[in-house]
């Protein structure tokens, strides 16, 4: 038999070897997607590390919305971001000391923790080496290679002992930045035959300084402000977020490490999750195009609706960028980002693209709610406005959801620490309910 063939014939199969009826989910009271009904998640755990808000929950069970809020380690994260601008200070590592350790630094503590992240920043001969080598054009994936490498450099990689984890964790953190951009260098030089210059992070300079100076060089200080925020804000999400579960559900079977980190990016990388920033990028510059006039709510409600009932652009019935699982009203990121785009807008004059932005947000959310007809409120999410600012400080769209993953690699850090070390941990084992039926053996020679 033809092997093209016989691979044709098995997909086939799937068709329905791999059809469940819609109605067997009710009947036997499944959650899909670990989700109730009522759109919010199902309570698969506890966590100290974060909490994210987005409705209020009534004495009868009826969800409430509300102003979406974001707390890590008890903080709202207004709270820790506005200090930030009011003091004209990067603050990333700040926040990666409190979501590591519990307790936000005093002066001497962040000086030395960012003392020790510089200087677990640079990477070993043989790591840059192998990135060089590395061929493909996803850094995702290049990222996820490098960090299984990482086992190998290290002395006792099997060590899930608190004072190793947290040693793991600061190398992983500090090495991210390094990796990508030298990896997005590699890539740029192989690929697209450019020219290939690598640039070892110095000491005076904050994470995101470090990360845009080893990528570009040329960045201007609100550029580097704004990553800033931009990682401060994808830190950490809950541990319901699928990359982070992804961590958890790995480290409770107390695998290494690397393994358990490179899941969590294998898991970002998709398109529903980190990758939905790229989505939006790609849509809003569809937008710019086939939209004549930026202010006629006419001409941009007709094509957004078009969009919705799958008649224009990619045909999947999405406005990307809008709606979130769990906030409502508003996603407290994304108003966040929403600002400080509208202020770097100002600096690189884009100013008109940027108000188009807003009025695509506005639009889209009145059209989802009439097309759905739907009483759920919806908002933009985090990855609406983070593409642009990406766009505008001049970071390719390959490293968009890499920079995510360089930024929630300290909440997945941090939820491995704790899934090893609260005390009622098990591994963690859901179920699968078989609804195949049982078959009776038929012998090769009578099939």
């Amino acid at each position: 038999m033809n092997k093209d063939y016989l691979i044709y014939k098995l997909a086939d199969k799937v068709k329905t070897s791999s059809r469940i009826d819609s109605s067997l989910f009710k009947k036997y009271g499944v959650k899909r997607g670990l989700r109730n009904e009522d759109g919010s998640g199902v309570l698969v755990g506890l966590t100290n590390i974060s909490n994210v808000v987005g409705y209020k929950r009534q004495e009868d069970g009826t969800l409430t919305p509300v102003e979406g809020k974001l707390f890590y380690r008890g903080y709202e994260l207004n709270d820790l971001v506005a200090p930030l601008f009011a003091e004209n200070r990067y603050g990333f590592e700040e926040i990666a000391y409190l979501l590591l350790s519990g307790e936000l630094p005093d002066k001497e503590e962040l000086e030395s923790f960012r003392e020790l992240l510089y200087t677990n920043m640079p990477l070993d001969h043989r790591a840059m080496v192998h990135i060089i080598d590395l061929e493909g054009s996803n850094i995702m994936n290049i990222l996820a290679r490098c960090v299984l490498e990482m086992y190998t450099f290290d002395e006792n990689p099997e060590d899930v002992s608190r004072d190793n984890l947290m040693r793991q964790s600061i190398e992983l953190i500090a090495k991210f930045p390094t990796i990508i951009a030298y990896a997005y260098n590699c890539y740029r030089h192989s690929v697209q035959g450019k020219g290939l210059h690598i640039r070892h992070p110095q000491e005076n300079l904050s994470l995101a300084e470090n990360f845009l100076y080893m990528l570009k060089n040329d960045y201007t200080p609100m550029d580097a402000q704004m990553l800033d925020l931009l990682l401060i804000t994808q830190a950490e999400h809950g541990g319901g977020n699928n990359s982070t579960f992804t961590v958890r559900v790995t480290s409770s079977s107390k695998t290494d490490t690397y393994s358990s980190i490179a899941a969590g990016i294998g898991s970002l990388k998709g398109r529903l999750h980190g990758g939905a920033n790229i989505m939006v990028a790609d849509m809003f510059t569809h937008l710019r195009e086939v939209i004549k006039n930026w202010d006629d709510d006419a001409e941009i409600d007709a094509y957004l609706m078009k969009m919705l009932k799958k008649e224009a652009y990619d045909g999947t019935g999405l406005i990307y960028g809008l709606g979130h699982a769990v906030y409502t009203l508003s996603d407290p990121r994304a108003v966040n980002l929403k600002k400080m785009a509208g202020e770097l807008a100002k600096e690189k004059g884009r100013t008109k693209e940027y108000d188009f932005l807003c009025k695509v947000e506005e639009r889209g959310i009145k059209c989802i709610t009439e097309h759905r007809k739907s009483q759920r409120p919806i908002c933009a999410n985090l990855d609406f406005y983070s593409g642009f600012i990406y766009e505008m400080i001049g970071i390719p769209r390959e490293l968009y959801t890499p920079i995510f993953a360089m930024a929630r690699i300290v909440g997945w850090c941090a939820h491995r620490i704790e899934e090893l070390n609260f005390e009622d941990r098990r591994i963690i084992r859901p179920a699968y309910m078989n609804v195949f039926g049982e078959r009776k053996y038929v012998g090769i020679e009578e099939r």
